[in-house]
C-alpha cells in the first residue's frame, strides 16, 4: 500500500467484482497475495473473496474456511486514505467430508472461530477476536513483528456523540434511517459527522471512540452493502 503509487498500482484494474463494484490495480495485488498466503498455509479448505465470482476450493485437508475483503475502501487508496483488510474464520462442520464446498462458509455468526480486520493508516493495526475480547496488535516494523497494543477493548461507556453514514445516499433512505440522523443532527448537543467511506477505519474509529456507523439498506440497494460473511457477522 505504501509503495503503490511509486510502483504503479494506483487506478483502475479495468474489471467489475461480483458486487457491481470497480477494482483497483491494488484490489488484483492484494487478493492474490491473500490467496496464495492461505493456500500455502494447508489449514485452510475454502476461500471466498470479494474479487472472485465463486468460492475457491483447495486442494487440502485444511479444517478453516476464510472469508474476506482482500483490501476494504479501496476507492481511498489514490488519495492516500486509511484502507483495510477483513477477514472472517469459520470452521468445516464436523459432518463435512470429502473437499471443502460452499456450504462449509454459510454458517451463522455465533459459529465464527476468529474475526478481524487490518488497517493500513498512520501504523499498521491488526485487530482480532477469537469470541473473547477484542485485542488490537500494531505492527512494529523494525521487527516486523505485530505487537498487543490495546488488550480487551470496549467502546467507552461514555461515547462521543459521532454518525458515520454516507449522506449522499438519504434520498433512497427509508424513513426511520432519516428520522434517526435528523434526530442526531438537531439533537441539543449535535452528533459530529465522520466518514472516511471505509467500513475498517470507520469502524475502528467507532471501536475506540464509541458512536454508530452504519450503512442501511436503502430504495437504491434494498439488501444493503454489507457482506454478512466477512462484515456484518
Amino acid at each position: 500500500v505504501r509503495k503503490a503509487g511509486i510502483l504503479g498500482y494506483y487506478g483502475l484494474a479495468g474489471s467489475v467484482n461480483v458486487q457491481g463494484e470497480d477494482v483497483k490495480k491494488l484490489d488484483v495485488l492484494s487478493d492474490e497475495n491473500f490467496i496464495n498466503a492461505l493456500k500455502y498455509s494447508t489449514k485452510v479448505s475454502v476461500i471466498v473473496s470479494e474479487e472472485q465470482d465463486n468460492a475457491i476450493v483447495l486442494d487440502s485437508p485444511g479444517k478453516y474456511c476464510v472469508c474476506m475483503d482482500p483490501l476494504d475502501g479501496s476507492s481511498n487508496i489514490d488519495c492516500s486514505l486509511s484502507v483495510g483488510s477483513i477477514f472472517a474464520i469459520y470452521k468445516r462442520p464436523e459432518d463435512s467430508t470429502g473437499p471443502g464446498s460452499v456450504n462449509d462458509v454459510l454458517q451463522a455468526g455465533s459459529k465464527l472461530v476468529g474475526a478481524g480486520y487490518c488497517m493500513y493508516g498512520s501504523s499498521t493495526q491488526m485487530v482480532l477476536t477469537f469470541g473473547t475480547g477484542v485485542h488490537v496488535f500494531t505492527l512494529d516494523p523494525s521487527v516486523g513483528e505485530f505487537l498487543l497494543t490495546f488488550k480487551d477493548v470496549k467502546i467507552p461507556k461514555e461515547p462521543k456523540t459521532i454518525y458515520s453514514v454516507n449522506e449522499g445516499n438519504s434520498m433512497y433512505w427509508h424513513a426511520p434511517v432519516t428520522n434517526f440522523v435528523n434526530k442526531v443532527k438537531n439533537a441539543s448537543k449535535p452528533y459530529s459527522a465522520r466518514y472516511v467511506g471505509s467500513m475498517v477505519a470507520d469502524v475502528h474509529r467507532t471501536i475506540l471512540y464509541g458512536g454508530i456507523f452504519m450503512y442501511p439498506n436503502d430504495k437504491k440497494s434494498p439488501n444493503g452493502k454489507l457482506r454478512l460473511l466477512y462484515e456484518a457477522n
